[in-house]
């Protein structure tokens, strides 16, 4: 990619700390390599990642489908970033598929879809944002890191393990992150600026979704917590309220499987989180029309909530012995 080349960055629908620090990274780099870089998002993202420089520049489709469409088809190279199926970018698929440019998938999902012209994709790694840390210094251009790229990264990363809690026990991750954290980042404040930002409705939307809507299943070693339509218009929601509510759950000694279900315009929304070996994404893929990781996994239906919390309860019960374990060292 010694030639200037028009390039367009892409991540999946409702994106996450991953998605938006990822892409935003990327811009940066190919940027300061000399290319025309343009980064699209297929919706609005949480507010709490407005502050990743850069990130006031992407292109949301669903508010300005014309010029996402005209990035699109006007690219050279398009590069997918922490998806790995053309369906995850949503109402942006058929531009995405129909894009001329050389198509590159960048992602630590599992079973990348065939359809991109180009891979750079494994699970044994923290996040996408690990793996473009990893490509920067393939392409021999650690010299272009600076704290703009650094800080993306470094949420990308930070997010994506839970603060450090979970896909992290590879020591290369801890290098990478402090390699990111050597060009003058401040981690400590990144850290208050996506996890100390809730507004009061989104404090209170977490205890109500605590206390009045999590069904607890002993006997599957499983806690639910189901939110309506109407529960998140009570508490004002915004994109990204609900980010972090399923991880809650899993604090519970004797509950190995957490699920979020929140009720959208169209659909219901399914997120799994699980702790030691029972495979959420397994799960996701075969009743849920998801997938993900082993600990954490996402799905959809077009059921009622009712249908939907009586489908996951059905589903699990033929795994209720594997869900009975308890963690040790």
């Amino acid at each position: 990619m010694s030639q200037k080349k028009k390039i367009t960055l892409t991540t999946h629908s409702n994106p996450d700390g991953d998605a938006i620090g990822s892409i935003v990274a990327m811009m940066h780099y190919l940027e300061k390599k000399g290319h025309d870089v343009k980064a699209v998002v297929p919706n609005l993202f949480p507010d709490f990642y407005a502050w990743i420089p850069g990130s006031d520049r992407l292109i949301v489709f669903e508010k300005n489908a014309n010029e996402a469409k005209k990035a699109l088809h006007e690219a050279e190279m398009v590069f997918s970033l922490d998806y790995n199926a053309f369906s995850r970018v949503g109402q942006m698929t058929d531009s995405l598929k129909a894009a001329p440019g050389l198509k590159f998938l960048i992602d630590h999902h599992i079973e990348p879809e065939a359809g991109f012209d180009y891979y750079f994709s494994t699970t044994q790694t923290s996040s996408t944002g690990e793996l473009v840390y990893d490509f920067i210094q393939l392409m021999d251009d650690a010299d272009l890191l600076d704290t703009n790229i650094a800080a993306a990264l470094y949420t990308s990363i930070m997010t994506d393990t839970g603060s450090f809690s979970f896909a992290s026990n590879n020591p290369k991750t801890y290098l990478v992150a402090a390699a990111l954290i050597e060009t003058g980042i401040d981690a400590e404040k990144i850290h208050r600026l996506v996890y100390d930002t809730f507004t009061e409705h989104r404090l209170r939307l977490l205890g109500f979704a605590i206390s009045e809507r999590m069904l607890v299943w002993p006997e599957l070693h499983t806690a639910v917590i189901y939110l309506g339509k109407e529960d998140l218009k009570r508490f004002n929601y915004r994109v990204g309220d609900t980010e972090g509510i399923v991880n809650f759950p899993l604090s519970m000694e004797n509950v190995n499987l957490s699920v979020l279900i929140t009720e959208k315009e169209r659909k219901i929304k399914l997120s799994f989180r699980s702790k030691g070996d029972f495979s959420v994404n397994d799960l996701a893929r075969a009743h849920f029309n998801g997938g993900g990781h082993r600990n954490a996994a996402g799905g959809q239906m077009n059921d009622t909530m009712e249908v939907t919390i009586e489908k996951v309860k059905s589903a699990l019960v033929p795994h209720k012995d594997e869900l009975n374990y308890k963690l040790s060292y």
